[in-house]
Order: structure tokens, then sequence, then C-alpha cells
């Protein structure tokens, strides 16, 4: 975006995050930050944080068992529970209960850079008429103590910044995403998301295998997606080449391939429960 702050690499630890509130210039655009919660009682005290310069924090709960809710009022948000409906619909509930239009959507396990806060707040103080309707932002993961820049996991644009009345989640069971009506204009913002969703490589095999390949296979088969027996032989090791080669994941060292190495188990297990499926619904 013209005018916008240099974006610079993400550092080799948490970045210390201003927790101010956004001053009365940049009161035009008034945003709410949501934020959709189970059992996250780890991180919400930090998101919150990484979202304290928005005019409002919206935490939805799905009945969180530990201290996520209490937490998360003692950081100043406002904090609503409703049942688990999946992650877009949840999502969604966010943003019709939020107070204003203009929408900063953070998952649990996310904070926003120095570079992304000071790219929001430029934007806040432009003409509204200047505006677009949603605004990507890069993710960046931190992984096995580094950042990673290979593998197709960055720059990982996400829309996370739009007006309500111009776009909504879509409905996925996974990869949820924002859809933006026809016609709505999307820019991007500098500055990185940080991704702290991995604590290692074994909690990463546990969310392949409990929710992101079974979602995955999910979603496919509602998309009218089929696999064979010859594309669940070579769905791994395609992954595998193009995670570690074609998006060089090669120059994250043992991180890279270790995420190419789960890739190709992601890979495999998703079109073998595809077929699964197939079998089941014939």
């Amino acid at each position: 975006m013209s005018g916008s702050p240099a974006v610079r690499e993400g550092d080799s630890a948490r970045l210390a995050l201003s927790n101010g509130r956004a001053s009365d210039h940049l009161a035009a655009m008034k945003i709410t930050a949501t934020i959709i919660t189970l059992n996250e009682a780890d991180n919400i005290r930090e998101a919150c944080e990484s979202v304290a310069w928005a005019d409002e924090t919206l935490v939805v709960d799905s009945e969180s068992t530990d201290h996520t809710r209490q937490i998360a009022e003692d950081c100043g948000a406002r904090v609503l529970t409703n049942p688990w409906p999946g992650f877009s619909k949840q999502k969604q509930f966010a943003v019709d209960a939020a107070s204003h239009d203009w929408i900063f959507s953070l998952d649990a396990d996310e904070r926003i850079s120095p570079e992304l806060r000071a790219s929001i707040d430029h934007v806040r103080k432009q003409d509204e008429s200047r505006l677009a309707d949603g605004y990507r932002v890069a993710r960046r993961a931190f992984y096995m103590n580094r950042w990673i820049r290979g593998g197709g996991w960055y720059p990982n644009y996400q829309l996370r910044l739009f007006n309500r009345t111009r776009g909504h989640w879509g409905d996925r069971v996974i990869h949820e995403s924002v859809v933006m009506n026809e016609g709505a204009r999307v820019e991007n913002l500098r500055g990185d998301l940080l991704h702290y969703s991995m604590r290692d490589p074994s909690h990463h095999r546990q969310m392949i295998e409990t929710r992101y390949a079974p979602l995955g296979a999910e979603q496919m088969y509602r998309d009218g997606k089929r696999t064979s027996r010859l594309q669940r032989a070579v769905a791994g090791p395609a992954a595998f080449i193009r995670s570690y080669v074609l998006k060089g994941g090669f120059r994250d060292g043992s991180a890279g391939l270790t995420i190419a190495m789960l890739a190709a188990h992601h890979a495999a297990l998703k079109h073998s429960i595809l077929y699964e499926l197939q079998k089941e619904n014939r």
C-alpha cells in the first residue's frame, strides 16, 4: 500500500507489543477485534494485549473449562459464550455480535507485530473515501524455534481486517476465510501477523491427525472432489516435493524438512479419509 510503513523481517523471538488504546485522531475508523476461543487460558492474555489498540475486543468462547473467559474479561474484553458450531460459523457469530462494522479477526495463537500495528494505524488515519473494503495480512509462523520462510508457509496472506457490510466468513469446515462481496476492493497491509500454532512436531502431527486431515477430507467431499487408489499413493510424495523443493522448504533447515514430511503425512491421510468417505456414501 502506498505510503505504508516498510516491512521488516520477523524477529527470532516474540516481539514486544504496544498495549495502548487508539488515540483520538485514529477514532474515525472504529474496529472490533474478534477472537474465538476454547480452553485458551495459555494464549488469551497475550492475544487480547496484542489487539488492545482496537476500540473493542470481543471474545466468543465455546464453553471453555479453564480460565479463558475470566482472563479475557480481566483484559477488558467483552466475552460471549456460544456452543461450538464450527470455525466459520463461530467467527461469523463474532462478526455479527461486534459493536463496530470494521472487524479485525485474530486467532488466540496469533499476535500482531509492531509493523502491522503501524500499518493499521496508517489506514485508520486515511479519509473514509480512500479506504479499501478489506485488507490482507501476511502470516508468519514460528516453528521449531525459528521463523519459517518456505514450504508454502510464508507469506500465507489472510484477509483479516474488513468491513462487515462488504464481506463475511465463508461456509467452510476448515481453512475458513473471509468472502468479500462482488466489487469489493481488497489491499495488502505491510507487517506480519505472527503465528505460534504448533508447539513442536509432535503437536503438529496430532493436529494433522485430529483436525486438519479429517476436516480437510470432509471439505473436499463437500466440494465434490474425489480421490482414487493412485491419488492416495502419490499424494504424500507429491506434497513433500511441493513443500521441500518447489516452495523452498529446504531454506528452513531441519524445520523445513519436518514441515515437508508432515505435509506428506497430511496429504496421504487426507486422501485416505476421503477414499473411505467415498466408499461409505456410495
